[in-house]
């Protein structure tokens, strides 16, 4: 059962992400929560998280983000919109609040980049298309596998919409990447799944993907117990993490468990040479994983502004 708790919100619709890759725009959340429930998720952790299906839903997000934007002297290039609340969760409310807040950010020319894991309905894919020039899309996909997907997201779009999805994005112009994240030890990273995945992407045009591997923090762990029906699938992910270490990623200085250093290593250059078989960029989260990549992986997709409107000055005579 899915419960939407409607809820003014207090605070900026605005706001900055902590998050290295993130620094240049601004994020914005609809909701506290995500119906997709995928049982690896981060925000299992954060104190604003409602339960499982559960969401708060900001009903007053697109009057507040107006009156912000009036009050800012210039307008951001373009804004984020986080996983942790996806604009296309299994929710009309929040699929409508969604659709709203895309057509007002079109009009007023201001990007919008996006990763979701969801079901992108018919007709907002054909708005995302129809604004391609403002749209910077990456679609998350950690597997190929439809018994692992529906173990690990129980309620985000199967593999195969998202495969969908994105050949549908880039036909229409939309820069669109595909977001292997999280890459889960055991199950998703032997070479010849990360073949099978990387042929697939290649197919429907990707030529760009990022990488990051599952880390640990005690809800997350808990939540993997309890969720993930398959015991011997779950045994063998979770027995990867045996010698797992604490490492600060880049995001209000929070720490994790991860794999070890050279473990992921290994992992990042087995997807690396897949994706290079087929002609696929890989870059690895150097926020999660600040011991071994530098860069962006370009989460919040690149953007330019435009230049300064030439002054005309008066003729000196």
């Amino acid at each position: 059962m899915v419960t939407v708790i409607k809820a003014k919100r207090k605070s900026s619709v605005l706001t900055p992400s902590s998050l290295a890759c993130l620094s240049a725009i601004p994020t914005i959340n609809l909701t506290a929560g995500c119906l997709h429930d995928c049982a690896y998720c981060y925000i299992r952790g954060y104190s604003t998280f409602p339960g499982e299906g559960r969401l708060i839903l900001y009903e007053n997000t697109l009057e507040k983000l107006r009156n912000e934007l009036v009050r800012r002297h210039t307008k951001p290039p373009a804004v984020y919109f986080s996983p942790s609340s996806d604009l296309f969760q299994p929710a009309p409310e929040v699929l409508e609040l969604s659709e709203a807040i895309l057509k007002f950010l079109f009009r007023e020319g201001i990007g919008v980049a996006i990763l979701t894991k969801g079901r992108i309905p018919g007709h907002m894919l054909q708005l995302l298309i129809d604004h391609s020039e403002l749209v910077r899309a990456q679609i998350g996909l950690v597997s190929l596998d439809e018994d692992i997907s529906r173990a690990f997201e129980v309620n985000a779009a199967p593999p195969r919409r998202r495969l969908e999805q994105m050949e549908a994005l880039i036909a229409g112009g939309v820069a669109t990447e595909a977001r292997l994240d999280p890459i889960l030890p055991t199950l998703t990273d032997a070479p010849d799944s990360a073949d099978r995945l990387f042929a697939a992407l290649a197919q429907v045009g990707v030529r760009r993907a990022a990488a990051g591997v599952l880390f640990l923090r005690p809800a997350i762990v808990h939540s993997l117990k309890r969720n993930v029906p398959d015991k011997a699938m779950l045994a063998r992910l979770l027995g990867a993490y045996k010698g797992r270490e604490r490492i600060g990623i880049r995001a209000n200085g929070s720490s994790v468990q991860t794999l070890p250093l050279e473990a992921r290593r290994e992992i990042f250059a087995r997807m690396r040479k897949a994706a290079a078989a087929h002609d696929i960029g890989l870059s690895v989260c150097a926020c999660k994983n600040p011991d071994l990549a530098r860069g962006s992986c370009n989460i919040g997709g690149t953007w330019f502004r435009q230049p300064p409107r030439a002054v005309q000055l008066p003729l000196i005579r």
